[in-house]
């Protein structure tokens, strides 16, 4: 059998010398950031499930991250501390493959519309819209399974997996229940991912800069640090910055949160009862600490995920810089 007619053989072939970003490569691109979003968030789920009981109830869980990992499993074993897993490694994977194959497409099909010139000089607006409509995209297929994953974890005993969880919730719910937290995840997802991208952007070219070299002229390894050491400036920038929404994200899949009524009235009544200080600072720390690796790890796996798929990845280019 030709080794074009395996399956996964287009995708594995390596892209041409000159970089073309055609289909394929929006295909390796999305795969890349399927990947790195299901291991780095299926790896720190431990820490998630610690955050989301801090979030739910800061009272009982009031002693840090470690000590809140210690209170999980005295109180109900190791294996708490995986609850949710898949849903969150598929869930990821899913929003992965919009976001970053997304920011590519989008960012690319600017530079393509605008010329490399006017695309250089406004390449941190680039990303923030790219970001955005890519984000925006991929928590349509993200909420139902992050409903799911916040349910399992605020109730342990709710259902005994994946299928599971979402053949209850459509039974209590209807598809409403999936989407509950709609507004909320794209209150959190969309800032944090313009944040995300924009400043890791940022950060890689000021690296790029002091070291007075373009990627194309590093090694693959060295490329892959700069990947990492931005993505822990841009993941600490994007916690912060989308704290609030993603407690009030957790707080709004929790039966009964925020009382009767249409999803705005339920999140209006949890902001008031939880107070802003609150909603920017409880859990924070654990979610800058898991936001910061999970991002440099993203950065690091999409690097290396495309070098193995034998795709160059797009960088903005300064058309006025001599080689």
């Amino acid at each position: 059998m030709p080794s074009q007619s395996l399956p996964g053989a287009a995708l594995l072939a390596p892209s041409p010398a000159a970089a073309t970003y055609d289909l394929m490569y929006y295909l390796k691109g999305a795969a890349a950031g399927g990947i790195c979003c299901s291991i780095t968030h299926g790896a720190l789920c431990p820490v998630d499930v610690v955050k989301t009981r801090v979030q739910l109830d800061p009272v009982k869980y009031n002693s840090g991250l470690i000590g809140g990992m210690r209170q999980v499993v005295a109180e109900e074993g190791a294996m708490a501390l995986t609850t949710g897993l898949g849903a969150t490694a598929f869930g990821y994977f899913v929003q992965g493959w919009f976001k970053f194959g997304g920011v590519e497409f989008f960012k690319i099909k600017a530079v393509e519309t605008m010329g490399e010139e006017k695309a250089w000089a406004n390449k941190t607006g680039i990303y923030l819209g790219a970001a955005a409509a890519a984000e925006t995209i991929a928590d349509i297929f993200l909420c139902p399974l992050e409903a799911v994953r916040i349910r399992s974890v605020s109730d342990p005993d709710f259902c005994d997996g994946l299928a599971d969880g979402f053949g209850k919730m459509l039974k209590a719910d209807g598809i409403g229940g999936f989407y509950a937290g709609f507004l909320p995840i794209l209150a959190k997802q969309v800032p944090y991912t313009m944040a995300k991208f924009a400043v890791q952007g940022s950060a890689a070219d000021a690296m790029y800069a002091s070291m007075g070299k373009s990627p194309s002229e590093l090694s693959p390894s060295t490329n892959v640090g700069v990947s990492l050491a931005s993505g822990v400036v841009a993941g600490v920038a994007a916690a912060i910055i989308s704290h609030p929404a993603d407690t009030l994200l957790s707080k709004i899949n929790k039966k009964g949160a925020g009382g009767d009524g249409p999803m705005m009235t339920r999140l209006i009544n949890i902001a008031k009862e939880v107070g802003f200080v609150n909603l920017c600072t409880v859990g924070l720390l654990p979610r800058c600490v898991m936001i910061g690796t999970l991002t440099a790890g993203q950065f690091g796996i999409f690097d290396t995920v495309m070098n193995t798929l034998g795709a160059s990845k797009f960088h903005f280019h300064d058309p006025n810089e001599k080689h």
